[in-house]
């Protein structure tokens, strides 16, 4: 691990927007979850909500360019579940769907605590999604498709999160508390994947990185690097 990396690891770790996510309402598609994960990552979401699909399995591919490891997600088994949840934490519940009520993407405050709700890719936003949602927001077309890909929409949309947040500074260095148990969890986790799946399998704490990220080799003999 080079010293480089591990400080672009914690320079991405201070400007994750933990009040900003996305939850998915039955998108069932892998690639379209992956692309989601790797757009997710790009404008500094931690972790993405998802909707089990009514059939079938929620699953996604080794296709968002490694995303998924540095974005977490949560399942819930209906809609219900996952609004209320981040309705809970003092989210602003935007949702990709046209209506009578809907405003243009970019007239929507993306500064404030909220969730972006995107619809399954057949048929759109689910009842109670559309009717339970603070806002709904469209995005202009001019041509003769309907609706852009879900993927696609939401990585337009949370753009335009981004751009507005870095114009009120939301992105700016914040203080990392490398001392935290949680931030060294989740710096562990992304710097030594391998490491972690042997630690989980044998029930062992991460061993203790050094100021390069390296890890500093535990004494006891139960551990040693995967593959030796």
């Amino acid at each position: 691990m080079s010293r480089s990396r591990y400080e672009k690891f914690k320079q991405v770790l201070r400007q994750r927007q933990h009040d900003m996510t996305l939850l998915t309402d039955q998108v069932h598609k892998g690639q379209n979850i992956s692309a989601m994960l790797r757009t997710a990552d790009a404008v500094g979401i931690p972790e993405i909500h998802m909707v089990q699909p009514s059939y079938g399995h929620l699953l996604y591919h080794n296709t968002a360019g490694g995303s998924g490891r540095f974005t977490g997600n949560a399942v819930y088994p209906d809609i219900e579940s996952g609004m209320v949840e981040l309705k809970n934490r003092g989210m602003h519940l935007y949702a990709a769907h046209w209506s009578d009520r809907a405003i243009d993407f970019r007239a929507a405050d993306y500064t404030k605590p909220f969730a972006l709700i995107m619809g399954a890719e057949k048929h759109g936003l689910s009842d109670y999604a559309a009717e339970h949602a603070d806002d709904h927001v469209t995005i202009p077309i001019i041509g003769m498709v309907e609706s852009y890909n879900v993927s696609v929409a939401a990585a337009i949309i949370l753009q335009e999160a981004m751009h507005q947040r870095q114009k009120a500074g939301m992105y700016e260095d914040k203080v990392l508390d490398e001392e935290d148990p949680a931030i060294k969890d989740i710096l562990f986790r992304w710097m030594h994947p391998k490491m972690v799946k042997y630690c989980e399998k044998h029930n062992l704490p991460f061993p203790e990185l050094d100021e390069d990220g390296d890890i500093i080799p535990p004494k006891d003999p139960k551990y040693r690097q995967p593959g030796q």
